[in-house]
């Protein structure tokens, strides 16, 4: 199933049972394609505050959540560098 048809299912509200599987087919789907992007962003040199500021959240929000997943070949800048 294509992410328009998975949003058109998890809006809804007639079938919650697949409503609520296609909310968290969606979250799965956002959780990647912002992983990507912040990797994106550190290969061009962003800081973890630059991407905090991108995603509205803060740098110690995004850095919890992507900095052990983020590919390890990335050169990430070093606060203290």
């Amino acid at each position: 199933m294509q992410s328009s048809q998975i949003a058109a299912v998890a809006s809804d509200t007639s079938d919650p049972k697949a409503g609520l599987r296609a909310v968290a087919a969606l979250r799965v789907l956002a959780d990647t394609l912002e992983l990507r992007q912040v990797e994106a962003a550190l290969r061009a040199g962003m800081k973890w505050q630059d991407i905090a500021d991108a995603l509205g959240v803060t740098r110690q929000a995004v850095h919890k959540k992507h900095s052990k997943r983020v590919d390890p070949t990335i050169p990430i800048l070093r606060r203290n560098a």
